[in-house]
């Protein structure tokens, strides 16, 4: 990709933040950006050493060791898993049953998580069996710890989890690596693990009797790429603000839509500030508009971007709630030494929040598809070129500005569209009947990543005409940039470095993927009252 000296910049300052303020792990509660400081900002964790904490920790662990000793039984240490959980496991061969798990899971398949998405994964499961409930070892968390530290990444293929019980194919694969099996990436080269792990320094662990199953058993690779998809929504409807801001003045919309007085008489709190950015992102200096009453796609954008700013709320409280919960299974009573088994493992919260985050995103893109529809076409972009070409005279003939663009945005609209089908709603039996109802948590989430890079794309193409729009506008109306906000010219000014001003037809394709990656990274700071 192609990145502008201040855009880079900005990047670098971002993650400066984070990179030497440890994420400690084991003292309370994470949050979203927690992990993602950790995924996005080079941040490192720490294994809290409060000796509350490291009691809880220890005193499970102990407890198993000792309820092992005088012959207790417990599933998945010394029975069989799932529907097998009626075959016991003599005693020789209870040390061997974690590895054997990790091993006959690792039948993963699909694209494999990008380094992001693995780190997030990495400090999702260290929070969960963080909580004290799951009767691992402080070794095991603090060389969950070490792997994220020395970015030592499981290689994790993305597909092959129904959700529950919980994501134990991907989740097989941390475990792998923690014993020196299957493949890593380190220093930005794929390698066996074991050979990364002696190049760190770091001892392959022996799983202690449960550990294999706390490891995997749990929902942290759907909460990890949950907890990305929502900074991104979060930052794509802010984003589409400020795009329909730019939209109503390349089409002369009236400001009028988004007045305060309005929206105080339907006070969804996410409708009523994304129409308060449009609004401060709108100059009163213009003439008069040209119609009273705007199309839906810029008059009623707040309602559309409302609804996802609205459903981040709930989203986010879903999602940490997931992110610092226990979620294997048999958990542990550590004050009344007590075995509890149930299903936390099931990824239904967070199936539910991200096949509705892939539905309010979808809308996103539409609402711009919808806008882009407006600016391309003569018949009503309100004497703006056809397509929004910037050749004249007798050049124009031949010149087709963003009608091929337009087309693009299209086919990406409905391709995310296509993809809000509930994931959640196709549970399937599994497992001789045993995972006989399950989330599909994993697969929600991949989707959600998917219509988020489909609407992002479809935001890049929509920042690229609306700011020839706008320049259009300023060239058939006579005004001057001084009649748009400071704010809106600057933002322009970051677009136009990327994207130059379309007069000859020309390739668009890097210019686009530039945009849509600088979109995923949040790179623009767009309003001050987020």
């Amino acid at each position: 990709m192609i990145f502008g000296k201040s855009d880079i910049e900005h990047m670098d300052n971002k993650q400066s933040m984070h990179r030497h303020q440890a994420v400690i792990i084991g003292n309370g509660r994470l949050s979203i950006e927690d992990v993602l400081s950790v995924a996005l900002c080079d941040a490192p964790v720490a294994i809290s050493t409060e000796h509350a904490f490291e009691s809880r920790i220890q005193k499970g662990a102990a407890f198993l060791e000792s309820l092992l000793a005088d012959g207790g039984v417990v599933y998945g240490v010394n029975t069989g898993y799932g529907d097998s959980c009626t075959v016991s496991i003599p005693p020789h061969l209870v040390a061997e049953l974690p590895l054997h798990l990790t091993r006959y899971h690792g039948c993963g398949l699909g694209a494999m998580l990008d380094e992001q998405a693995t780190l997030a994964v990495l400090v999702c499961r260290i929070n969960s069996l963080a909580q004290g409930y799951s009767g691992v070892r402080i070794t095991l968390l603090q060389q969950l710890a070490a792997l994220v530290n020395h970015r030592i990444l499981p290689m994790i293929p993305s597909e092959g989890s129904v959700g529950a019980s919980g994501d134990l194919t991907p989740l097989s694969y941390v475990a792998a690596t923690l014993v020196g099996e299957r493949n890593v990436t380190y220093r930005g080269q794929t390698q066996p693990a074991m050979a990364a792990l002696t190049t760190a320094g770091l001892t392959p662990l022996t799983l202690a009797p449960k550990e294999g199953l706390a490891i995997m058993n749990g929902t942290a690779v759907m909460t990890a790429l949950a907890c990305l998809a929502w900074k991104r929504a979060d930052y794509l409807t802010q984003l589409c603000s400020r795009i329909t801001a730019l939209a109503s003045i390349a089409l002369r919309g009236n400001r009028g839509h988004f007045d305060a007085r309005l929206f105080a008489a339907k006070p969804h709190a996410g409708q009523n500030q994304s129409a308060a950015w449009i609004y401060s992102d709108l100059s009163d200096e213009f003439a008069e508009t040209i119609r009273l009453q705007d199309r839906y796609s810029i008059r009623c954008a707040p309602h559309v971007i409302g609804v996802a700013r609205d459903a981040l709320t709930w989203m986010r409280r879903d999602i940490e709630n997931e992110l610092n919960s226990a979620n294997d299974n048999p958990l542990i009573d550590v004050d009344a030494e007590v075995l509890l088994h149930g299903g936390h493992f099931y990824g239904g919260h967070i199936a539910f929040a991200m096949d509705a985050l892939k539905t309010a995103v979808a809308n996103l893109a539409d609402l711009m598809d919808r806008q882009l529809a407006l600016l391309v076409d003569s018949k009503y972009n309100h004497g703006l070129p056809q397509n929004l070409s910037g050749s004249i005279d007798a050049r124009a003939a031949i010149n087709h500005g963003f009608k091929a663009v337009q087309i693009g945005t299209s086919a990406w609209t409905a391709e995310a569209l296509k993809l809000t089908m509930p994931a959640s709603v196709f549970s399937r039996s599994t497992e001789c009947h045993n995972q006989d109802k399950v989330s599909m948590g994993t697969i929600a989430a991949r989707d959600c990543l998917r219509v988020l890079e489909l609407t992002e794309q479809v935001a890049a193409a929509l920042l690229m005409a609306t700011v020839q729009g706008v320049k259009l506008r300023m060239e058939t109306a006579d005004e001057t940039p001084t009649q748009l906000k400071p704010v809106v010219v600057d933002f322009m000014e970051k677009i136009s470095a990327h994207s130059a001003f379309l007069d000859e037809d020309r390739p668009l394709d890097v210019e686009l993927a530039t945009l849509t990656n600088l979109i995923k990274l949040g790179t623009w700071e767009l309003y001050d009252n987020t």
